[in-house]
């Protein structure tokens, strides 16, 4: 009998649904403090996982989900990259099904 691997599940930080971990985005804090958005989810430093699109990162800053999940303030400018970061992949994903 083949034993199947588990795949690894994450909760999303705005609409709180778990998902498998791949089909969410990374965001991290690095250890040099930087924010970003980590497409390939090895980069090292505190990481949280949301849906990639902008309704769930929205959700997550408006109950402060983000900063509380990496531990530190973030600024507006912030937000608003993580955001055209998150259109870009949302963006991506689309036409990968077509």
């Amino acid at each position: 009998m083949i034993k199947q691997k588990k795949k690894p599940i994450r909760t999303c930080l705005g609409c709180g649904e778990p998902k498998e971990k791949r089909s969410l985005v990374r965001i991290v804090r690095t250890p040099e403090g930087e924010i970003l958005v980590d497409p390939t989810g090895k980069k090292s430093g505190r990481g949280a996982y949301i849906c990639p699109n902008k309704e769930c990162l929205e959700k997550a800053r408006k109950k402060r989900c983000l900063e509380r999940s990496l531990e530190c303030e973030i600024p507006a400018e912030i937000y608003e990259r993580l955001s055209h970061d998150i259109a870009e992949v949302e963006t991506l994903e689309g036409g990968e099904d077509g």
